[in-house]
């Protein structure tokens, strides 16, 4: 028989439970972490969103019927009423000696994963039970980092001056000029879910000069890579009156004070995870690198040929890590395979554009746009783009479009890096991929 929650209400989390509240009653609500039955003793680790605490029912102490009714399952969802006693050995030197119980649900006796601790299952086997996955320790100290770069990123760029915008996710055609995008039907004709926020942010950099939006994006790319998703959650900033040079300044910036904060608020997470020690803040600025300096190193010092104007294989970024192990940009990329809305280089072979890495891993790509209408047209004739298709797009460049520059960064991506993770599917509560479309 089960619990109904009639009046009570939580008046704590587990982390306001602290010695403060030494002999107060309190009420707390969440999952059975653990729960072990010693004969006249029972210990029970009740977990929250932010932690857990133990609650000790010990036979004489508590009424009979509490403590006959303490039998739990793990992951039973139950509240628990009872008074606040001080105990050096508990989480957080304090244990709650329960006056009463509501068990509000029951969790089958097998669940299909591990939820104890001793063992980790399969990833895609988590992924299959990920309501059930995500109350792991980890992964609350993984989402708790995501959140605190979300406020931080926020709270950063509404300091300078950005403001937050929202761009339609549903469009007419290929944002870049793309084929990779998921088609769908719009009342009687096709349209697309959008891979990329590019073109509305340039137009609103018009209006607000300082923009920024955090939102999703889909690729159509059969990937079947640890870092790469079909739908993914993107940060994607666009700067009126500036160039190349004022985005790297303010994305080494933000980058800074978001591990700061991190650092500052979510160094339990970080200690959970082990990554106290890895996930530092960086010096700014970050070091810079042409394209050309990079081949060169990736030449003399990884012993791997790039060809001119080819892009960076995996195999040459992993070797460029050793080299470079932190943050670093590259710079001033080839024109060939830069998109038509990055503006080129005084020498019209490179591009005003830039890729920020940290070791390896490619985190974001950026860069000056074009802001002259006849020479985007131009540029979209040279990469065999027909212009009709971005009269929209086109035709706010009449209006006084500024110079303007930008860059995207995969939150899930950095996130990955952040708290040390093998798949970037565990940067994201429900990850989508070629072959996951559930839950």
């Amino acid at each position: 028989m089960l619990d109904e929650l009639e009046n009570w209400r939580k008046t704590h989390y587990t982390k306001d439970v602290s010695l403060e509240l030494a002999e107060k009653e309190i009420i707390l609500g969440g999952w059975v972490r653990n729960f072990r039955d010693l004969g006249g003793l029972k210990f029970l680790n009740l977990q929250d969103k932010y932690g857990e605490r133990q609650v000790t029912i010990k036979k004489g102490v508590v009424p009979d019927d509490i403590f006959n009714k303490a039998i739990f399952g793990y992951q039973d969802c139950i509240m628990i009423k009872g008074t606040v006693k001080t105990f050096n050995k508990a989480p957080g030197g304090v244990e709650i000696i329960p006056t009463d119980i509501k068990i509000l649900n029951k969790t089958p006796e097998k669940l299909p994963i591990d939820m104890t601790g001793e063992s980790i299952s399969a990833l895609d086997l988590r992924l299959d039970n990920r309501a059930l996955d995500l109350r792991s320790l980890k992964n609350q100290a993984i989402f708790e980092i995501r959140g605190e770069i979300l406020k931080s990123i926020r709270k950063y760029l509404f300091n300078n001056y950005f403001t937050e915008i929202t761009t339609p996710k549903i469009i007419g055609s290929a944002t870049e000029g793309g084929t990779e995008l998921f088609p769908i039907m719009f009342f009687d004709r096709e349209a697309f879910l959008t891979q990329s926020a590019q073109l509305y942010k340039e137009q609103l950099s018009g209006v607000y000069e300082r923009v920024f939006e955090i939102s999703h994006c889909f690729r159509a790319e059969k990937s079947h890579t640890k870092r790469h998703l079909c739908e993914i959650f993107v940060l994607d900033i666009e700067m009126a009156f500036a160039d190349m040079s004022d985005i790297l300044r303010i994305l080494e910036e933000l980058i800074h004070n978001v591990i700061k904060d991190i650092r500052k608020n979510q160094l339990d997470s970080l200690k959970l995870l082990k990554m106290e020690n890895k996930t530092l803040v960086p010096e700014i600025p970050f070091p810079r690198y042409t394209y050309d300096e990079i081949i060169e190193i990736i030449d003399k010092k990884c012993d791997i040929k790039i060809e001119w104007g080819e892009d960076i294989s995996t195999e040459a970024y992993r070797a460029l890590g050793d080299e470079l192990p932190g943050y670093y940009y590259i710079t001033h990329w080839p024109m060939s395979i830069k998109p038509f809305y990055i503006m080129p280089s005084k020498d019209p072979k490179y591009s005003e554009s830039f890729d920020l890495q940290m070791g390896w891993l490619e985190l974001t790509s950026g860069g000056t746009r074009v802001h002259n209408k006849e020479q985007l047209i131009t540029a979209l004739n040279e990469k065999g783009l027909n212009p009709k298709a971005f009269d929209s797009h086109l035709r706010t460049f009449d209006f006084g479009m500024p110079p303007h520059a930008g860059v995207g960064l995969g939150i899930a991506r950095w996130l990955t890096f952040l708290c040390g993770l093998e798949d970037i599917r565990e940067a994201v509560m429900y990850p989508r991929t070629p072959e996951r479309l559930t839950p």
